[in-house]
């Protein structure tokens, strides 16, 4: 069989032989194989140094009246490319310049329509194209592979497609994950020491990718069909009862979603993959996007507004987030959060008793502060051109949208409309219960974070975020973009001190551990979650937090052991971080600072007190000097942190 030679030249297209009947795509680093067979139709083997990793990969587009590629592919023309760009992140999230370097196949089929693949150094990705006039609907996807004998899995298991996704990721052998066992994205299988990551990008006018397994290491793909009904049982909460037998309607000529699997040797590799990212649509041409400020915020719900030793009642009212303001103000904090309370549910429009939303956009922009609004996404849905106009006139920065809870195409496209309508009114958005991220971010950089993460909040009724789910998130969750976590607790407690409690909540692990979350958890909207008053208590590790960046020019993996720990360094501008978080496992490693470029650094530090491991909220804060080249050892408690500041001396 005749072989695909790769070429090297960036964007050369060359049509190969269409006798072949297999074709092969390297990576750049030649590490990486994509293997396409079009004998019965497309059958697709991915390699590692030679090594089988995925097998039996046959993508299949099923419209009405015609799949493609069909069975007997009639492929017209196979078409090679490689690309050297260099991408600029509106919003940088690890990095502020991102490598985009790829060789790349199409494979075009009789009528127009064509499946491409792009084969990076970290991974592979494929995505359908057609050529139709008219609209087309889409039947059903196939999507099935298998992994090696002996494959594990981090499974984020799910009851069914209405889903927060908030995920706990479950170790397991990928033989005991049958058809039962659904799954959202993104989800992580390992073969030995590779990682393998399945996630999906550029998600528009179609409905998320799930998964399950078939208990012999297999895994298949399945997605929600159009909803033909839907009941609403209150404000937020609306269940599809019935659905179409198609996937999607939608324009004839486009591109469909891309199905991505990032591969890694290392745990390292995957914190630092922006695959999803290289793969999100490009904003559209002439758009300006500079008026997008990320920060931190403020925020209310985690800690029931439980502020103290004031004049006023505390609660839902103006007076509470006057004080708000004026913590974020004093603090150098961008955004407030008006969270659930500020309206009357049911209505986007009418403002409960004891606030004045305008009012206090007046007070915020005085003290430099914005004001972000939660809204539950349908009753944002039933007036949303009239609620933006009327948010505009108050002056709020940005809209906080809850409750979606679905990824079919209805939804899908609804997520597009709040991301360009935002837009419009140069707003901010941050989605809560959604499906994961896509790269959206890339074409809508006003789309600033999400949650689809089991965040801090569930502190408030659950175990489940201990230290070991946040050290589980950063190579899964994590992977596929930024995340709302909502960290910066300041009550802290041991595993065996800690109790969820609703009204007055503790994180699990030490206080360091959770400000080392604002250098190690991406979003470049970052909550300080806990009550002003509990910041005010604790200024010297407020101050920090408060300070450390929301956005890098670059960042470096020291080092990391999913689920156990990780030691990252993260530059902004001319200062760099250097964050280190583990499990419930004491902690000591020696870190080089070579990462650093030559010169002397002032270092301030916080750390695990020595009592920690009985007290959460122990720590020890100090300040010295450094050198790029030193060697330093941290040590963390269980459930522990460590983080720094280096900041370089003027020469």
């Amino acid at each position: 069989m005749k072989v695909l030679r790769i070429l090297i030249a960036a964007g050369l297209l060359i049509p190969v032989p269409l006798l072949s009947k297999e074709y092969k795509v390297k990576s750049p680093d030649g590490k990486i194989t994509l293997l396409a067979e079009t004998t019965a139709g497309i059958n697709l083997t991915v390699s590692y140094d030679n090594k089988e990793i995925i097998t039996g990969l046959s993508p299949e587009l099923q419209l009405e009246g015609v799949t493609i590629p069909g069975q007997r592919p009639a492929i017209t023309k196979a078409v090679t490319s490689s690309a050297n760009n260099m991408l600029v992140p509106v919003v940088p999230r690890k990095n502020s310049r991102v490598p985009d370097i790829f060789n790349a196949l199409e494979l075009r089929f009789r009528g127009g329509s064509s499946i491409e693949f792009r084969v990076y150094d970290d991974g592979v990705a494929y995505r359908f194209r057609t050529a139709m006039k008219g609209d087309i609907k889409v039947m059903d996807e196939q999507f099935a592979f298998s992994l090696p004998g002996g494959a594990g899995a981090y499974w984020p298991l799910e009851e069914g497609f209405m889903s927060h996704n908030e995920c706990t990721f479950h170790p397991a052998s990928m033989d005991t994950i049958g058809p039962e066992h659904l799954a959202s994205l993104p989800a992580l299988f390992t073969s030995g020491s590779l990682n393998i990551l399945l996630s999906e990008a550029d998600i528009r006018d179609y409905p998320g990718l799930w998964i399950n397994g078939d208990g012999r290491g297999g895994v298949k793909g399945v997605l929600p069909a159009y909803p033909a009904e839907v009941k609403a049982y209150n404000d937020r909460n609306v269940y599809v009862t019935g659905r179409e037998e198609y996937l999607a309607v939608t324009p004839g000529t486009r591109t469909f979603p891309w199905r991505l699997f990032i591969i890694t040797p290392d745990d390292a590799g995957l914190v630092e993959s922006e695959m999803v990212f290289r793969l999100g649509a490009p904003p559209a041409p002439g758009t300006d996007f500079s008026w997008v400020r990320p920060g931190k915020v403020a925020w209310d719900w985690y800690n029931a507004n439980n502020i103290y030793g004031v004049d006023f009642r505390a609660g839902l009212n103006n007076d509470t987030y006057r004080y708000y303001i004026d913590f974020a103000s004093e603090n150098g904090i961008e955004y407030v959060i008006l969270d659930e309370g500020w309206y009357k549910l049911g209505d986007v429009m009418e403002q409960s008793p004891g606030f004045d939303v305008g009012e206090l956009c007046e007070y915020a922009t005085s003290k430099n502060v914005g004001i972000i609004l939660w809204v539950v996404w349908k009753t944002f849905h039933d007036k949303i051109d009239e609620a933006l106009i009327q948010f505009e006139k108050w002056g709020v920065k940005g809209i906080k949208v809850d409750f979606m809870q679905r990824d079919d195409q209805w939804m899908v496209n609804y997520y597009h409309e709040v991301a360009e309508k935002a837009a419009r009114h140069k707003m901010l958005v941050d989605f809560h219960g959604s499906y994961k991220p896509d790269g959206m971010e890339r074409a809508w950089p006003n789309v600033i974070t999400r949650e689809g993460v089991k965040g801090m909040e569930n502190n408030k009724w659950s175990t489940d975020c201990d230290p070991e789910h946040d050290l589980i998130l950063p190579f899964t969750r994590m992977v596929a973009g930024a995340m709302d976590y909502t960290p910066g607790a300041m009550v802290n407690m041991q595993q065996r001190d800690f109790r969820p409690i609703f009204y007055r909540p503790a994180s699990q692990g030490t206080r360091v551990h959770q400000m080392a979350m604002y250098v190690v958890f991406e979003s470049p909207l970052q909550m300080l979650a806990d009550s002003p008053s509990n910041y005010k208590r604790n200024q010297e590790c407020t101050s920090f937090i408060a300070a450390v960046p929301v956005t890098w020019d670059e960042t470096r993996v020291i080092e990391a052991r999913k689920g156990d720990n990780i030691v990252m360094a993260r530059r902004h501008g001319t200062t760099w971080y250097l964050a280190a978080m583990n499990d419930w496992k004491p902690f000591v490693t020696e870190v080089d600072l070579s990462f650093l470029p030559a010169g002397e650094y002032s270092m301030e530090i916080f750390s695990d007190g020595i009592n920690a491991d009985r007290h959460g909220e122990d720590y020890k804060h100090i300040a010295r000097n450094a050198a790029a080249g030193e060697k330093i050892t941290l040590s963390l408690a269980p459930g522990g942190g460590w983080v720094a500041k280096f900041t370089p001396k003027a020469r």
